[in-house]
Order: C-alpha cells, then sequence, then structure tokens
C-alpha cells in the first residue's frame, strides 16, 4: 500500500478552505490526471481518472465528513483508494490544509511511480493548485455542510 501525506496553509477561513474541498465536481480544476468526479448522492462520488497514460474509473464511499474539519473516503469498487482531508485553523484567516492518500499501486508504470515518489510530487502540485484556486477566488463556489459520522466497527467503537 502506497501512502503520500502532505499539507499546504491556504490564505482564507477554514469554512472557505473545507467549502470549496466538498465542491467534488471542482476537483479536476486543481487535481492533475482527474477528468471529471460526479456526485451521487451525498455520500458517493464517481471518479474518472488518467494518470501516466492509465485510465480508471471507481466509485468512492464518504465515510467520515465533519464541517471545518475532515472529511474521509474510501473506494467502493475497482482500485483500492483510501483518504482523509483534514482542516485545521490557523488564524481567522488562514488555514492549514492536510491531505492523506493511501492507495494500491497496480501494474508497473504505478509501482515504480510510488517507489519513486512521483505521487507525492502530484499531490503537493494538486495541493499548490488548490490554494491558487481558492486564493484567488477568495470565496469558495459552494458547500456541503452536511456531518457523516464514522462507521462503528464490530466492538461499537
Amino acid at each position: 500500500m502506497a501512502t503520500v501525506q502532505k499539507s499546504i496553509d491556504v490564505a482564507v477561513p477554514v469554512t472557505t478552505a473545507y467549502n470549496q474541498w466538498t465542491q467534488f465536481e471542482s476537483f479536476p480544476r486543481f487535481m492533475g490526471g482527474v477528468e471529471s468526479v460526479t456526485q451521487l448522492d451525498d455520500t458517493h462520488v464517481h471518479w474518472q481518472v488518467s494518470i501516466g497514460g492509465v485510465e480508471r474509473e471507481f466509485d468512492a464511499e464518504i465515510t467520515e465528513q465533519h464541517p471545518d474539519e475532515r472529511v474521509a473516503w474510501r473506494s467502493v469498487d475497482g482500485v483500492t483508494h483510501a483518504g482523509v482531508v483534514t482542516f485545521h485553523r490557523l488564524s481567522p484567516d488562514s488555514t492549514r490544509v492536510t491531505l492523506q492518500l493511501d492507495w494500491q499501486p497496480e501494474g508497473f508504470v504505478e509501482k515504480a511511480g510510488a517507489l519513486l515518489q512521483v505521487d507525492d510530487v502530484q499531490v503537493q502540485r494538486d495541493l499548490d493548485r488548490f490554494k491558487a484556486l481558492i486564493e484567488s477566488e477568495g470565496v469558495e463556489e459552494g458547500g456541503w455542510r452536511g456531518d457523516v459520522e464514522r462507521p462503528r466497527d464490530a466492538t461499537g467503537r
């Protein structure tokens, strides 16, 4: 399993950063290789990506979401993919956005990319583009303020 964790500070309030991130269909504006994201319902999205010449489609489920704090997801078919983005208020007008992605590289190109940390560079570029987008706009395109509780495990935790 490959993992990347990167952070970036953005000069907008935490609510603005969070609200923009919940506009999943805008991801192609700042995420390299993301062709489209379609919001199916409050907790399901469909992804179409093309990375390194490899095209994939998969569905993901939002497994936890708390306004101005975090959004977590996992794939439900196709590729093995999961992640979490957290939002940390640094001041009234600045926020730290931390993104962690976990996935199972498939095939030579993806395994080589993970080994050479090409994915780390791509995630940082995506965060840099998110920063440029949200700071240039100054306001979010919208936002979903619903709450999704983390599923409990077999022990009830």
